[in-house]
């Protein structure tokens, strides 16, 4: 009988020790949970001023309902300290039912203040964004001039063809810097005037804007090291080709050798002189193709396998056409449709895995195709791109401030500001601005 009693005397010690614990949880829980409903409640009526009513309905609705299920924890809290005995059983439901309100009123006011707190931080830094935007857009219009020349500059070097991805891109340029200023301006009346959502859009838009020109120029700047780097890869390849051709000749004639190494003798032959405006990245992807058919006649005829360097060489070709592709994406994002992406994206992952089976003899011939296809991919994804562009600007019928030439006057060589910023305006109607854009 004293082993019994003693094992009682020990299960009730341990569950008054786990009693006390539980009530002075459910005191801390209390304390925390009010103040937290406070210091929501100021950050209620900031966001109020800030978003206004409609914005904060739901943060509104989920504090009232905490505050009322709240009264229900303190009315238990009362009745376990007023001067009727109480149960240790009522005591502990009490204190279970306070923690469980208490935890419940943290989480709602967790996650309906959370949807508001990036919104809220965003118009908070909005003026500082905005006159950080300002600088860039400036900073951006400074460069404008010299892109203008180095353009006028790689004329007298390059092919019409070879520069048509960045023929436009200064007049581009200037406009969405025009817009992205204009932009700002519209962003801080609509601030002054307490339509913070509004401004907000309209501040969105000025970025966006700015990062496009950003782009675009960046690509000028870009573009005739990429061009000078091609023509490299494109003296390799062609050195490459020669090559391919001699040792052809000296191997398994079959017609289907015969052929393609008669295509790509006259390609080598027809390669735009030292000296001549030409277009190196076409020509690149032009051999790149027909060596490419070359060799897959020959390993039809005979296998063989390639080497490192001559890998190489499929891989710098992927590159290049890889760089040119996302340029020319890149700089016209709200114009290019989903094939040219797609086909991007696929070139840049298959130019990845290419990268980690050059070394192996087993896996050589495999990387090689796979380079080659991710050149193949990208040079399509370019010539889809510029033909979404090409589509575009004929579409287009102008648009902008109305006025003079590329803001809705009659068209001219380059592309209207309607072509450009037709993606960021659509953002701007749906947040209300679209008036003050166009005033």
């Amino acid at each position: 009988m004293a082993f019994w009693g003693k094992r009682k005397r020990d299960e009730q010690e341990r569950q008054d020790a786990a009693d006390q614990v539980l009530a002075i949880k459910a005191q801390k829980a209390l304390v925390a949970t009010d103040e937290r409903i406070r210091t929501t409640r100021d950050e209620l009526a900031f966001a109020q001023a800030e978003l206004g009513d409609n914005a904060t309905k739901d943060l509104r609705d989920g504090l009232d309902a905490v505050a009322k299920h709240m009264r229900e924890a303190f009315e238990l809290h009362q009745l376990n300290h007023d001067d009727i005995p109480d149960t240790k059983e009522e005591l502990r439901t009490r204190n279970a039912r306070i923690v469980q309100l208490c935890e419940w009123a943290e989480d709602v006011l967790d996650e309906r203040t959370a949807v508001l707190k990036e919104r809220i931080e965003k118009i908070r830094e909005a003026p500082r964004v905005r006159e950080k935007t300002r600088e860039e857009a400036q900073r951006i219009a400074e460069r404008l001039p010299l892109a203008e020349q180095t353009v006028e500059r790689l004329k007298l070097r390059y092919s019409p063809e070879a520069l048509q991805r960045i023929g436009a891109n200064p007049a581009e340029g200037r406009q969405l810097i025009e817009f992205a200023l204009h932009s700002c301006d519209v962003a801080q009346r609509r601030r002054e005037a307490g339509r913070k959502e509004d401004a907000l859009v309209a501040l969105e838009t000025a970025i966006e804007a700015v990062r496009r020109a950003q782009s675009i120029l960046d690509a000028v700047d870009d573009f005739e090291i990429e061009a000078i780097r091609t023509q490299n890869t494109l003296a390799d390849v062609v050195a490459d080709s020669r090559a391919d051709i001699a040792e052809a000749r000296r191997e398994r004639q079959t017609p289907a050798v015969v052929q393609a190494a008669t295509q790509l003798d006259q390609a080598l032959r027809a390669l735009t002189p030292p000296g001549s405006m030409g277009d190196p990245f076409a020509e690149l992807a032009h051999i790149s193709s027909l060596n490419a058919a070359l060799d897959a006649a020959r390993q039809r005829a005979q296998r063989n396998i390639p080497s490192i360097e001559h890998v190489g060489h499929d891989v710098d070709a992927a590159d290049r056409a890889i760089y040119s592709a996302r340029s020319l994406i890149e700089g016209h994002r709200e114009l290019i449709g989903a094939d040219a992406r797609t086909r991007l994206a696929e070139a840049e992952r298959l130019r990845i895995d290419a990268g980690t089976l050059v070394a192996d003899e087993d896996t050589r011939e495999r990387a090689r195709d796979m380079a080659r296809r991710s050149g193949q991919l990208a040079n399509e994804a370019l010539q889809v791109a510029q033909r979404d562009i090409d589509q575009a600007r004929r579409n287009s019928y102008g648009g902008g401030y109305g006025g003079g030439p590329g803001w809705g006057g009659p068209r001219g060589g380059g592309m209207s500001g309607g072509d450009m910023l037709g993606g960021l305006i659509g953002g701007a109607i749906l947040g209300g601005i679209i008036g003050d854009i166009f005033d």
